[in-house]
């Protein structure tokens, strides 16, 4: 901030010097006289010949302005590159992670962190037996849906809740689709042909996690067809944000006989860049705490639609009777190594798998499964997928159900490898 303010200071001193120089410089001359010395032929004789050259002063005011616009844009330059060499220096990225913060990574939603992908790779070897029975599963109890009467906001203005149930992607395969953009054609029924990339055991043992590196967001408490002017997404009460769907997901785990441990700690708040990076700090804490976790989920949700009189977009389907929200299933892609991620295959085999099952037991859970160049976090081990619950515009109590009805597609994919 100083340095910022040292640079504005100098900018201002820099245009007050350009205004109290104008006009004499304008009035000025500088003469410039060049000698030159020739051979004349055929005599060989040396002449020296003179010319007088002057420069008026509007073009001595141009010199001026010119040289002082290098001078400014080196300091600005300068300043610059001292900023960002403290920040990397404090932070301690490697290169690889500088460029990606440099340039930044775009979410589906649109919304951007420099910290998308931490490229470590979770070192297995590290793993004990005894750290898993030294640590057991911390249980919390069941709670209600939250949820509001819409007149409390009747007096703001209310825009449009438009419902919908995705179906079409790219390329299909029986009653899903995937959404593809990476430009790598596969055979998905080779895929769901394939094993588990991990070997789950029919235990107690903690193998699931559950983590959410945007815990804030939230849904609308209410089903009416339109939202409030001051509705806000972002919600730090635990009640009304990802954690209670997180929550519904492992209680039905657990109901069925699957070790899980939910991590509930908050990345996005009061910082939301650099989110990813905490969440994984939070993964490879709880993957040295419980080290026969094979599954990684980081429960999100999406938002869709321009909002205010564009209106907000809410992807439903009914299973039992009971709305509930779509889900989006994303599995990422690095053919190169770029992000660390040698194992992509595997979680995308994992999340076929998923989308496959949830299809088959409730007909339009899933929105297509998006497969693109990205590894948000993904990389920590070969079960790891992000899974968005719905939108913005989707209620609290669709979401918690989709997570009660997640438990069993995923117990059902792990349990049948």
């Amino acid at each position: 901030m100083c340095l910022f303010m040292a640079c504005c200071h100098f900018i201002r001193l820099a245009s007050q010097s350009t205004f109290l120089c104008e006009k004499t410089l304008l009035s000025a001359k500088v003469s410039v006289r060049v000698i030159l010395p020739i051979k004349v032929y055929p005599n060989n004789n040396l002449h020296t010949y003179k010319c007088d050259f002057y420069l008026g002063g509007d073009l001595v005011l141009r010199s001026f302005k010119n040289i002082l616009c290098v001078l400014v844009a080196f300091f600005l330059v300068t300043i610059g590159i001292m900023c960002l060499w403290t920040r990397i220096r404090d932070e301690n990225f490697s290169e690889k992670q500088v460029m990606l913060a440099a340039a930044a990574l775009t979410m589906p939603n649109g919304s951007v962190d420099g910290a998308s992908v931490k490229n470590k790779v979770h070192n297995s070897q590290k793993q004990t037996e005894n750290n898993n029975k030294a640590l057991p599963v911390i249980k919390t109890k069941a709670s209600a849906v939250f949820s509001e009467n819409p007149s409390i906001y009747a007096d703001e203005a209310h825009y449009p809740v438009l419902e919908t149930t995705y179906s079409n992607g790219e390329f299909g395969f029986n009653n899903f689709f995937v959404k593809n953009t990476t430009g790598y054609e596969f055979d998905i029924g080779r895929y769901l042909n394939r094993s588990l990339g991990f070997d789950f055991e029919k235990s107690n043992k903690v193998q699931v996690l559950i983590v959410h590196t945007h815990t804030t967001e939230s849904y609308l408490t209410y089903d009416a067809g339109f939202y409030h002017e001051s509705f806000h997404s972002r919600s730090e009460d635990p009640e009304k944000n990802m954690v209670r769907v997180g929550e519904a997901l492992r209680q039905g785990l657990e109901a069925q006989g699957i070790g899980v441990v939910h991590a509930t700690e908050v990345h996005d708040s009061p910082q939301y860049d650099g989110a990813y990076y905490r969440s994984y700090d939070t993964i490879e804490k709880y993957l040295k705490m419980y080290p026969d976790i094979k599954v990684v989920l980081d429960l999100h949700r999406d938002s869709i639609g321009y909002g205010s009189e564009g209106g907000k977009v809410k992807p439903t389907f009914t299973a039992n009777g009971k709305k509930a929200a779509q889900i989006m299933i994303m599995a990422g892609y690095d053919p190169d190594g770029y992000y660390d991620f040698p194992f992509w295959q595997d979680n995308l085999t994992f999340a076929l798998k998923i989308q496959d099952t949830a299809e088959n037991m409730y007909p339009g859970m899933t929105r297509p499964l998006y497969f693109g160049n990205f590894a948000y976090n993904m990389n920590v081990n070969n079960g790891s997928l992000l899974i968005e619950v719905g939108t913005d515009a989707n209620t609290l109590e669709e979401a918690v159900y989709t997570g009660e009805l997640l438990s069993n597609v995923l117990s059902k994919v792990l349990q049948s490898g």
